[in-house]
């Protein structure tokens, strides 16, 4: 009985370190601001945009997401995604916002920084009860380039997207509407 008892606590013990190094956290969250600007059949329309990083996804995670897309395509990323941790929130005017799961940081060669982030999107009430084709585009993704001049940061937003494997081989993204502009980026404190 101790013997059960010991082994049933280790495996929690393990199973919650595992849980708790699926994120970098970070020493302080990062706000970011900005506005979302329209480009096409979306020209015109703006909206505020703010995002809260309080961790970034570790290897793992990006391993997790390439096998889970290798093994059951754009259902299978959405389902992973589902299973991580929040590592912050994005908000966009008009929304209630949600939760981010997966936030790539990589340095760039001029000092810059570039950030990818990837969540589940929230799907309206009106879209998954009359099974419109925009229900079909599961995933949001957010690229930012923060710059080291002020002013200088930029990005895109793409609310709803897929992933697909195309005739050659290759892995796209499919939007479901033109992307929007992300313009007069800053970070808060």
């Amino acid at each position: 009985m101790r013997t059960a008892l010991s082994i049933s606590l280790l495996v929690i013990v393990t199973c919650l370190a595992a849980t708790a190094t699926s994120a970098q956290k970070l020493p302080k969250s990062i706000y970011i601001q900005g506005n979302a600007m329209g480009t096409s059949t979306q020209l015109g329309r703006s909206a505020s945009i703010t995002i809260i990083i309080q961790a970034l996804s570790v290897p793992a995670d990006q391993k997790i997401l390439i096998d889970a897309f290798k093994a059951k395509g754009n259902e299978g990323l959405v389902n992973a995604l589902s299973k991580m941790p929040s590592k912050g929130r994005i908000a966009i005017t008009g929304t209630l916002g949600g939760d981010l799961a997966y936030i790539r940081k990589i340095p760039l060669p001029d000092g810059s920084v570039k950030l990818r982030l990837i969540t589940n999107r929230l799907l309206r009430f009106g879209e998954v009860w009359a099974d419109t084709r925009s229900s079909d585009y599961e995933l949001s993704a957010v690229e930012i380039v923060m710059s080291k001049h002020k002013g200088k940061s930029s990005g895109t937003l793409m609310p709803a997207t897929k992933l697909k494997v195309n005739k050659e081989g290759e892995t796209e993204i499919e939007l479901f509407q033109f992307p929007w502009k992300l313009v007069n980026l800053r970070v808060r404190d």
